[in-house]
């Protein structure tokens, strides 16, 4: 624990670790595995960073090879720029052809936004309840996640919040006969009254499914009808997929794919599964928003975007994609652990809802199934069981309720088949200790008993959990609070 505390009086309180009253020094990881510093294996459930698996030796050793050789900034000609922008963009659809290379997803959302910008000289943003997009000053403006932080009067009078399209907690739910049109009217409704205040807007941005806000998967058709809506306006749509694209979803490379043929974003970021743990980044647009951007008399430049390293890095992840068929592997594993999880949601009163596409899956708890009352501390307690049981996972959402899987693209069918059977046997314990064994009788008393038996105090209701548990930033998330935070006596190791 020395180590804990030299790191606390380096980078506390600003900077925060997992599992804070039990952190975890890591020292080495391969594919989907991790090792603390006693040798000890956990399976990695939560690290979409390392996207093709951890250390992987084909990336390692086109990173060193290069790095040998040259490194330097893109000034310069080098066959690695040119051939990266090549692979990368024919991912894309055709129109989406002009790569500006950068270093993190933060980078790169708040480089879109001046794209946006200087389109058509516009400045309103429309970001999404519970959106994160980065931790630069511009990106916190357009993070209702961040925002709401600092007050009800932290929201900028540029910036304009439309609801989530969430069709298990949103306004319009699973049994709404149009939920895509019926949260697009939304946006139409925030244009409209933007305009009416002779405001203009710039851009509309969302990740592609929603990763802070709760593993949120948009309705088929939502981003088309706001497309038609943001353009009608002068804006521009940027697709955010920092945290999902590159194959995670499995049946597409390419998250906003899931809307359909027919929806192609105007602005695509990326970030994080990039590199595979690498600092790179990306924005893709058109030629002509491109040129828009350059006729600004503004140059743009980025030192260590495009290096030569970092294209090296970035070709090898796509060849192992593609060689290693991890889109598949997405498809086939991510079809699998859905498929366990549906039945722990037949099972397990406290399992409210299963959603998710490929390797990007979300288990929301709930106290009442009727209500879908956030089971908060249920789902605290049971990451940090997990962890307990060598597996790292996170929960998210705006009421930290939703366990939240994203793992190396290399997760195996057997790495999910052990999870869901650790869940189950942790949700069926939860659930005795409080008699909640079927239906939802006991679900409203189980957070109180929990406390009882472990002696720590917890929040009593969703509302009061959301000012702790919003604070921690969502893209290093989870399981760990801030120092003062009580964590259940019987969580701790």
């Amino acid at each position: 624990m020395v180590l804990f505390y030299i790191y606390i009086y380096f980078f506390r309180p600003s900077c925060k670790v997992f599992f804070a009253k039990d952190p975890l020094k890591i020292v080495r990881a391969q594919g989907q595995y991790m090792f603390d510093e006693t040798g000890e294996k956990y399976l990695d459930c939560i690290n979409n960073v390392a996207h093709v698996g951890h250390s992987h030796p084909y990336v390692t050793k086109a990173a060193t090879k290069q790095m040998e050789l040259l490194n330097t900034n893109s000034r310069f000609l080098h066959d690695n720029l040119v051939q990266y922008a090549q692979r990368l963009t024919a991912t894309l659809p055709e129109k989406l052809s002009v790569c500006y290379f950068v270093n993190s997803g933060s980078e790169a959302n708040d480089l879109a936004l001046r794209l946006a910008r200087q389109y058509h000289g516009h400045q309103d943003v429309i970001t999404l309840e519970n959106a994160y997009h980065g931790h630069v000053t511009s990106l916190i403006d357009i993070s209702p996640y961040k925002f709401n932080q600092l007050g009800k009067d932290s929201k900028k009078e540029f910036v304009h919040v439309a609801p989530s399209p969430d069709i298990y907690r949103g306004k319009y739910r699973e049994d709404h006969p149009d939920p895509a049109s019926a949260y697009a009217e939304e946006v139409k409704k925030i244009i409209e009254e933007t305009q009416k205040n002779g405001r203009k807007i710039a851009a509309f941005i969302a990740e592609s499914m929603q990763s802070c806000g709760g593993q949120v998967i948009p309705p088929v058709g939502y981003f088309q009808k706001v497309a038609e809506y943001v353009h009608a306006a002068g804006g521009l749509f940027i697709a955010d997929e920092v945290q999902v694209g590159f194959g995670r979803v499995g049946k597409h490379f390419w998250a906003f794919q899931l809307q359909g043929e027919d929806f192609v974003p105007d602005i695509v970021t990326m970030g994080k599964p990039i590199g595979n743990g690498h600092p790179m980044s990306c924005v893709v647009t058109t030629r002509e928003i491109a040129e828009k951007f350059g006729a600004s008399g503004l140059e743009y430049f980025n030192t260590f975007g495009g290096n030569p390293v970092s294209c090296a890095i970035g070709l090898a992840v796509l060849e192992v994609i593609e060689k290693e068929d991890l889109q598949g592997n997405a498809t086939r594993v991510g079809s699998y652990l859905l498929e366990l999880l549906a039945e722990q949601k037949k099972k397990h009163p406290l399992v409210g809802d299963i959603r998710g596409v490929g390797l990007f899956v979300g288990v929301d708890l709930v106290k009442d199934q009727q209500k879908r009352t956030p089971a908060t501390a249920e789902a605290l307690h049971l990451i940090y069981k997990l962890k307990e049981q060598k597996i790292l996972l996170s929960a998210d959402g705006p009421y930290r309720n939703i366990l939240k899987f994203k793992p190396p693209m290399c997760f195996t069918m057997e790495d999910a088949k052990f999870v869901v059977e650790k869940i189950d046997v942790l949700l069926t314990e939860m659930e005795e200790a409080t008699g909640m064994k079927t239906g939802n009788d006991a679900s409203t008393n189980i957070q109180h008993k929990i406390k009882a038996n472990e002696g720590s105090p917890q929040p009593e209701s969703a509302s009061e959990s959301t000012s702790h548990l919003n604070g921690a930033a969502c893209r290093q998330e989870n399981g760990f609070y801030p120092e003062k935070h009580s964590v259940p006596s019987t969580i701790r190791t």
